[in-house]
């Protein structure tokens, strides 16, 4: 580009001090009926590049810095992606002790991920100069999320800056609302769609791929993709515009020499080797201690005539590998174990081998295999979400761990790991879609994917270890769900596709695309390409045939359950559902919470209740799930004229007792109705705390009950004609004290 011109400034005045101001540079553009604007010059101007991204009234600020040099004998690329979203962005002080944002959140890994993935690619193979990308939302409406404006942030932000930069890349979010697609959803609009995909590329091609959909075609999704693509050149042209208007010199890349000789000597040693290797059926492990045989041996035997460049040797053997495996599969149709380009590894399966787990499955895919157990619990077991955004809960979870063990190697043991997260939130999308409404299956449910052994798509793999874990537990969901990783290989005109990758060749290849889905259509989907100019034939090509090795994995599955267990396991706590009045709720829930504690206490049950009277019961052992029912009957049970009841007496007067038939509701029993013979004193016959049967009478228009115990007994017949009068002398103003009125004064 050349030297940069002077940048506009302009002078402000601050007390006595006069400090020197960039104009800000803007490009804006119209996408989705809104007006999506690009700013540098104004934020950030210490950092090598600093963009703010405007879409409605949320905002994204991205910084990028990156070191001068690269630290001596590294052998990466060190890029550092940071998302985060400040509460105050949303008008929201965090919770917590300390009240100040935290350690991210899984959303804010996520969304690190999806900035990360479409702009690594995008920095020359050379540079290894450490940068870092720090993604801030500082304001947000409530409607656009801010991750897809992050990654087209960070994207303008380094086509401003000194640093190498092969893009620009942007990012949309595409969904879908009676079958008309749309550019970037708001939340409210997600909520009804059926698809929602993530998608980010360049002007050219796609080069990212993530969502989910509701069991859509592979022609759909593709229909989708194109949409999407269209509104990344749109973003594309305005960050060229943008990087065009700073009009910033990009820094040289110093590559470092390689000595004279030295490619042909490394090839003459190690090309036949490694081809043949590349050429050879074996496990995986073995695979890998032959290819360090080959490093170790050509290393030896050049580091005398090129001392201290072990570095150098390993990245030519490095590129070497790679090209012997890529011209196997190319020009022989063959991979590394073996297969055609279309084969799916052996696959066994085990059903409910976890014995107190409530389902679970093994799910063996060659060298890839999931240990997956499901786990069925109450409304209380759910997980709650913050965020900017109103507080959620969520019912379905999937967790994914993948042990150092499970590739032979010895590792930290710790948190979970951004990979870990990201592959888990991919199989949980997978799935969810199946999942039974919680008013048809009122179960919190989990699924745990421990990876045991792993050679490529091990995040597919728990996808139908998921499915078939939920398939034990009794999930009543309509149909299994399968997933597979498609691989890219590609020179030149030479392409191959590959079905069901192994991690050679997704780590020496051209593309990593999963597609998990039904025999109805796709539910999830995630890819990664490496390459540019990916053309959507050869998408197109991929997702047939990743259609064809789902429906063979789906088979399987099939084979070993075709449907969910018609129960839950005898360990999963029994869930029964009953409606109450609304009005009951308070009565039900207690002062404080008293009733409803000693009913838990009482019952050993769970219960939980919903703002519309809904009660959801849950206890391991029926009779626990029964006497809390019972009670909860009892408790809110609307008293019946005509209806006996078991009584308890409460209090004692002398015109009569007062009773509780059901819980804190009271009535009358007067002394004229406690026997067929004349009782004088009601102490004569009750005392606190026994229980009686009465029979309802009547209920008067403020509420209160008359109840006989006469009625019940053989001669008290007339007892309802007796209170019928009673209650007309009453109105008559005809009170005596026995019958607990006072006479009128005169």
């Amino acid at each position: 580009m050349g030297a940069a011109p002077e940048s506009p400034e302009r002078r402000t005045h601050v007390g006595e001090r006069t400090t020197l101001m960039s104009t800000p540079i803007t490009t804006e553009v119209e996408l989705g009926g809104k007006t999506f604007t690009f700013e540098t010059g104004r934020f950030a101007k210490q950092a090598h590049g600093a963009v703010m991204v405007r879409y409605a009234d949320t905002m994204v600020l991205a910084t990028v810095v990156s070191d001068t040099e690269a630290k001596e004998g590294q052998d990466f690329f060190p890029l550092q992606v940071e998302y985060r979203e400040k509460t105050a962005a949303a008008g929201k002080i965090p919770g917590g002790f300390f009240k100040r944002e935290g350690r991210p959140s899984e959303k804010e890994i996520l969304s690190s991920r999806l900035i990360d993935r479409p702009i690594r690619p995008m920095f020359p193979a050379n540079y290894r100069n450490e940068t870092q990308v720090l993604v801030t939302v500082y304001s947000s409406d409530s409607q656009h999320d801010g991750d897809i404006l992050g990654a087209c942030a960070a994207s303008a932000a380094l086509m401003v800056s000194d640093i190498p930069f092969d893009g620009p890349i942007a990012e949309v979010r595409v969904g879908r609302i009676d079958g008309t697609l749309i550019i970037n959803p708001t939340f409210a609009e997600l909520e009804k769609s059926d698809i929602d995909l993530t998608v980010a590329g360049t002007n050219d091609s796609i080069v990212m791929v993530e969502g989910e959909s509701s069991e859509i075609s592979e022609a759909e999704m593709v229909d989708a993709l194109r949409l999407g693509h269209d509104a990344i050149k749109i973003l594309c042209a305005a960050q060229v515009k943008l990087a065009t208007m700073v009009n910033r010199s990009k820094r040289a890349i110093v590559v470092p020499a390689i000595p004279d000789g030295m490619k042909d000597d490394v090839r003459s040693l190690a090309w036949e080797k490694l081809k043949t290797l590349s050429r050879t059926t074996m496990a995986k492990e073995e695979r890998s201690q032959a290819t360090h045989t080959v490093y170790e041996d050509v290393t030896k035997a050049l580091l005398e005539k090129y001392p201290e460049q072990e570095l150098l040797i390993h990245e030519l053997l490095h590129d070497l590998e790679r090209d012997a495996m890529r011209w196997t599969i190319l020009d022989d149709k063959k991979r590394l174990d073996g297969r055609g380009l279309t084969d799916i590894r052996p696959i066994t399966i085990e059903i409910g081998l976890l014995p107190r787990t409530h389902g679970s499955a093994l799910f063996t895919r060659g060298e890839t295999q999931s240990l997956t157990s499901a786990t069925l619990g109450t409304k209380m077991d759910e997980q709650v979400l913050e965020g900017l955004f109103p507080d959620t809960t969520k019912r379905f979870m999937l967790h994914y761990n993948f042990p150092p063990f499970s590739v032979g190697e010895v590792g930290r043991v710790g948190s979970v790991g951004r990979r870990e997260i990201g592959h888990g939130n991919l199989a949980e999308r997978s799935l969810k879609r199946l999942i039974p409404a919680e008013k048809d299956f009122p179960y919190t449910i989990r699924v745990v994917s421990d990876i045991l052994e792993s050679n490529g798509s091990s995040s597919m793999a728990t996808v139908c270890a998921g499915s078939l874990s939920l398939f034990d537990a009794g999930v009543p969901m309509p149909r299994p769900v399968a997933g597979i990783a498609m691989g890219l290989v590609k020179e030149g005109e030479k392409v191959a596709v590959l079905s069901d990758i192994l991690g050679n060749e997704d780590h020496l290849g051209d593309m990593d695309f999963k597609v998990a889905g039904t025999t109805k259509g796709i539910t999830a989907f995630q890819m990664d390409i490496k390459i540019k100019g990916i053309s959507f034939a050869i998408l197109e090509q991929a997702l047939s045939q990743a259609k064809d090795g789902r429906f063979h994995i789906l088979s399987i599955m099939s084979s070993a359950i075709d449907q969910p267990r018609p129960d839950v396991s005898q360990y999963a706590p029994r869930m029964e559902t009953i409606k109450i009045p609304v009005d009951m709720i308070g009565p039900l829930i207690g002062p404080g919470g008293k009733n409803i504690r000693k009913l838990v206490q009482e019952s050993g049950a769970e219960i939980n209740i919903e703002d519309d009277g809904t009660v959801t019961v849950a206890a391991v052992e029926r009779s626990s799930a029964e006497k809390a029912l019972a009670a909860i009957r009892r408790m809110t049970e609307t008293p019946e004229v005509g209806k006996v009841y078991k009584a308890t007496v409460k209090k004692i007067t002398e015109f009569g007792a007062f009773v509780e038939i059901l819980p804190g509701r009271e009535g009358l029993v007067h002394v004229s109705q406690l026997d067929v013979n004349r009782v004088e004193k009601v102490e004569d016959l009750l005392k606190l705390n026994d229980e009686i049967e009465v029979k309802l009478m009547h209920i008067d228009e403020m509420g209160k009950m008359s109840l006989s115990r006469k009625a019940l007994l053989p001669g008290g017949e007339n007892a309802h004609e007796e209170i019928r009068r009673q209650r007309e002398k009453k109105k008559d103003g005809g009170h005596s004290k026995r019958d607990g009125g006072h006479r009128p004064r005169h």
